[in-house]
């Protein structure tokens, strides 16, 4: 566990989260990058098809070459790991009997495989993986909280160019990146938080 406070309860990770730009140049060990994204993995997404992938930038020259996809941002330089989080949709059909859920019986599982099929498979493909994509944005709030409860820092980021790092990590052509997310210990505070309050967002009807 890589803090020796235990795991924040999510109120705590919530309001402790900053987006943390400089990091301490120390690797994570994976056992802790699959914990966070054991929780990642655990978010809710309609038909339950969990169109979310990941892939762990770790080495300096892959990082050095995601950074310049990344516009420069310093936080892929400076971060020891990167997470790439993407939709596949055009996997998520090709494997539906995966997201299924196996307590279903043989009829219902047939017609879940059916309302799935039919649905995505008529659309066109940048139709569907836009749809992945804001589904993505779900496991991504998982991801954040679940690395700040453990003690990482993060920094999302959405300023890229997909196609290059597509290129790059060898991803497939209909899939599409919701964020990045530079991940380690920090070593800035970063910026208090700037949030409305509840009352400016909230109506009850």
């Amino acid at each position: 566990m890589s803090t020796t406070m235990g795991i924040l309860s999510v109120q705590d990770a919530a309001r402790q989260r900053r987006s943390i730009r400089a990091y301490e140049q120390v690797p994570i060990p994976h056992e802790e990058l699959e914990e966070i994204l054991d929780v990642a993995r655990l978010a809710p997404s309609a038909f339950n098809l969990q169109p979310w992938r990941f892939v762990v930038v770790e080495t300096p020259e892959l990082k050095e070459r995601l950074a310049a996809a990344a516009n420069g941002q310093r936080q892929v330089r400076s971060a020891p790991a990167v997470i790439v989080l993407y939709t596949d949709m055009a996997d998520v059909l090709a494997t539906v009997d995966e997201t299924i859920h196996p307590e279903m019986d043989a009829a219902a599982r047939a017609r879940a495989r059916q309302t799935v099929l039919g649905l995505f498979g008529s659309q066109a493909e940048a139709e569907r993986e836009a749809w992945a994509a804001g589904q993505g944005h779900i496991a991504l709030g998982y991801l954040l909280l679940a690395a700040e409860a453990h003690g990482y820092q993060t920094s999302p980021m959405a300023g890229f160019d997909p196609a290059a790092v597509k290129e790059l990590l060898g991803l497939p052509a209909s899939a599409r990146i919701p964020a990045l997310v530079a991940i380690g210990h920090g070593t800035e505070e970063g910026s208090p938080h700037h949030r409305h309050e509840t009352g400016r967002l909230l109506r009850y009807a």
